[in-house]
């Protein structure tokens, strides 16, 4: 897997993944003034859980027409998308409108406890063309974005104030997604939270009485049930416990 990094005018990381040898232009970016997002958590009493508030995300694109694709790479360069033109597979950038930032600070005053919205929020392009998807990508494709999602991974968990890294896929206007553009995020907490501590939770006690993995052995009976699960799909799972592991200490 070849790697390279850059600089966006605003400040932010561009990295460009691909199997082999990267040419790209400068990094490209929409805006050129440096961001300063800070997000807050507030604390919701009836469900015990921190929820995320990040007023700046208001302001991102919302399903752009097809001429104007923030994700695609730039081919004006007085309308500068983010991403640049040259060769290259797979890209992943620190998001513009971050959900939770590591420079977060002084959460506002309210009714009920607050704290800043400390973490990370990285956008991953799986393409350079808008009309891919994951379930047309060939397999050699999937392991460099299942590589690219690793890496990330563990360079992000690798940061003292994270504790837990959740790489997952945009799509459909169903779920909130404003880009159509075929990619996916990377999100990283502060803490651990609470769905993914339930099921890290549960791991442990399968594992502790049976001395083996839970997901492991879930995907054992799908594959030996041989019903839902196609080659295809098996073949990119097993490169899944490559990140799927318990939270950072």
């Amino acid at each position: 897997m070849q790697r390279k990094t850059l600089a966006k005018p605003d400040g932010r990381q561009l990295h460009l993944y691909s199997r082999t040898e990267i040419t790209s232009d400068p990094a490209p970016s929409p805006g050129t003034d440096a961001l300063h997002p800070n997000p807050h958590l507030r604390w919701h009493p009836l469900r015990a859980e921190w929820v995320t508030y990040a007023a700046q995300r208001q302001g991102r694109p919302f399903l752009p027409p097809s001429d104007y694709n923030p994700l695609a790479p730039t081919t004006n360069p007085e309308f500068p998308t983010e991403l640049p033109q040259g060769d290259f597979e797979i890209a992943v950038f620190d998001n513009r409108f971050p959900s939770l930032a590591l420079e977060a600070h002084d959460p506002p005053d309210s009714i009920v406890p607050t704290a800043a919205g400390i973490g990370h929020c990285e956008v991953v392009v799986f393409s350079q063309n808008a009309s891919d998807s994951l379930t047309t990508m060939e397999l050699g494709k999937l392991e460099l974005l299942i590589k690219v999602w690793t890496e990330r991974y563990l360079e992000i968990g690798a940061l003292e104030q994270i504790k837990y890294v959740m790489p997952f896929e945009n799509r459909g206007v169903e779920m909130g997604v404003t880009l159509h553009h075929p990619h996916g995020q990377i999100y990283a907490y502060d803490h651990v939270p609470p769905i993914p501590a339930r099921e890290l939770e549960q791991q442990q006690r399968f594992f502790d009485a049976h001395g083996r993995g839970l997901l492991e052995d879930i995907i054992g009976t799908e594959l030996e049930a041989d019903e839902r699960i196609v080659a295809r799909a098996a073949s990119v799972i097993a490169f899944i416990p490559a990140f799927a592991r318990y939270p950072f200490e």
